[in-house]
């Protein structure tokens, strides 16, 4: 399927990164190579690059480097992943991974080049990731491991001897191919010690029962983002929220990295954005330390076991931006395995209209099947400037300001979402004997008695208020005063609306055409 080689190579790689090596070993091409299929995506297995010889040589001395490189090229078609093995000998210190592809013009419509890499120790390469050291997709070019420290997006620890695998993800492929070379460069000394993890709380100070602002999609150095765990805390701060979860593509090695950042005025829950070939999925505040591994197609069937161990870490299931049209992330698993939905995810964009168009008519499914209702949220998936953090946000009613208490307002769809901390929503609906329900509950009433649904707005000039049920949008109010406070209410029964939601929208940009939102809530549900 590919041709690659090892070449042996002396020198420093890198300033100040140490003394080369002996002399550098010979290479020749490596021609055993081994193609599998598991019960999930097909993966190639490249020759196994070896630094020491079986013969008892004598351990190179503190300080010295070894290096490798590896060539070939992946043909269009390429499986997902490609693992390349690496024998790793006693005493060594460091493992220091570059790598480098083509990056080809390609006629418009074809996909190019894009290839991910990561790394997995001698506990293999088996899903369910227990050899799982990091990951960094396509965002780094280089990166390093050691028992005292690891580039962001992988973990510290023992390096111990072994099979080791650096895993290629050719994300897509041009026509012609993709060469790709790949340098291992191994430091040899004494190894450093592993320091403790340190987790954020699990509870922040809060307001007692109240709502609470939270932005639970977003992203730092140690996936793909520019920003460190410190400044977007500061900026979650400025932006007036109260949590946020930590949620970076595939790996976990950021849980490690917030507990300076969180506080007392700052709830940081922790996951990871599980970033599929059909979707992407955000484990929305798991145990501290949990890996949900990534390496599955909706084909495979897979996508119900790691949901479940989501939820066995405590977390929430929550697809994400589940019609966007990057390669990759349109949602294929389905919903039955989610506790929530991402349904506005960063600016307003017409893949958001189409997933709160989707959300609704499964609104509409469950109060015809009698069966559980899917609650809505919103988040930034802020990567670096100019991404907004907190825009938008999901606004939770919670009995504290703890992990347990937000996943439970969040799970009960006891929320609204916002384009910022400066728009508040209060949206309920009563009955004429004094029943009362608010966002995410069930008013109940019999079929003919009149229900009064009332929506008020701040922080919303120039916008539109409107009250849609399972039918659409039945009422729609005038747009707010310059000072964007404003409340509608209008009447109908639950005999006529077996639900109602509200939503606020900006001004249309293109006549015809609904308003990006500035605000939506989950539903009340009418009836018994």
């Amino acid at each position: 399927m590919c041709e690659d080689h090892v070449k042996g190579q002396g020198g420093s790689h890198r300033a100040g990164h140490g003394d080369p090596g002996g002399p550098a070993d010979g290479g020749g091409r490596l021609t055993r190579r081994t193609m599998f299929v598991s019960s999930a995506a097909a993966a190639l297995t490249l020759g196994t690059v070896t630094f020491a010889e079986a013969d008892g040589e004598r351990a190179p001395a503190p300080g010295t480097e070894q290096r490798r490189t590896v060539e070939g090229t992946l043909p269009p078609g390429s499986p997902d992943f490609v693992y390349l093995p690496v024998e790793v000998p006693h005493g060594v210190r460091e493992i220091h991974v570059a790598y480098t592809y083509e990056k080809p013009e390609v006629p418009p419509g074809t996909q190019g080049n894009a290839l991910d890499i990561g790394l997995f120790d001698e506990g293999g390469t088996a899903l369910g990731g227990r050899g799982f050291r990091g990951w960094s997709g396509g965002a780094r070019t280089e990166f390093f491991v050691r028992a005292d420290e690891a580039t962001p997006g992988y973990l510290p620890g023992p390096i111990r001897p072994g099979t080791w695998h650096i895993a290629l993800g050719p994300y897509t492929v041009a026509p012609e191919g993709l060469p790709y070379q790949v340098t291992v460069t191994l430091t040899h000394g004494a190894p450093g010690r592993t320091p403790r993890p340190r987790y954020p709380a699990e509870r922040a100070k809060g307001r007692g029962r109240a709502w609470y602002r939270g932005d639970c999609h977003l992203h730092s150095w140690h996936s793909d983002g520019r920003r460190t765990p410190e400044e977007i805390a500061a900026l979650a701060r400025a932006a007036g929220l109260d949590f946020l979860n930590s949620s970076d593509h595939n790996t976990h090695s950021a849980h490690r990295a917030w507990s300076a950042a969180a506080g007392d005025d700052l709830l940081v829950l922790l996951g990871e954005e599980i970033t599929t070939r059909n979707g992407h999925v955000v484990a929305l505040g798991t145990d501290p330390g949990t890996f949900v591994d990534w390496r599955y197609r909706a084909r495979d069937n897979r996508f119900g076991k790691y949901a479940r161990q989501i939820r066995a870490a405590g977390g929430l299931v929550v697809p994400a931006h589940p019609h966007a049209t990057c390669v990759g992330c349109n949602w294929k698993f389905g919903f039955n395995e989610a506790d929530a939905v991402e349904v506005w995810n960063g600016a307003y964009t017409p893949d958001d209209e189409v997933t709160l168009a989707e959300w609704d008519n499964m609104l509409v499914s469950s109060v015809r099947s009698g069966r559980g209702w899917l609650p809505a949220m919103g988040s930034s998936d802020a990567h670096r400037d100019p991404d907004a953090v907190g825009m938008p946000q999901t606004v939770v009613l919670a009995e504290e300001l703890s992990r347990r208490a937000i996943q439970a307002g969040i799970r009960a769809g006891r929320s609204y979402v916002a384009e910022s901390a400066e728009v508040e929503l209060a949206f309920s609906a009563s009955g004429s004997r004094g029943e009362h329900a608010g966002i995410g509950e069930r008013l109940r009433v019999a079929p003919e008695a009149p229900v009064t649904v009332r929506l008020e707005v701040k922080g919303a000039p120039g916008a539109t208020p409107s009250i849609v049920t399972d039918q659409g949008t039945l009422f729609t109010g005038a747009a707010l005063p310059a000072s964007g406070a404003g409340s509608v209410e209008w009447r109908t029964t639950a005999e006529y609306a077996a639900y109602v939601r509200a939503e606020v929208r900006h001004a249309p940009a293109v006549p015809g055409l609904p308003g990006a939102l500035v605000g939506f809530t989950n539903p009340v549900f009418l009836g018994a």
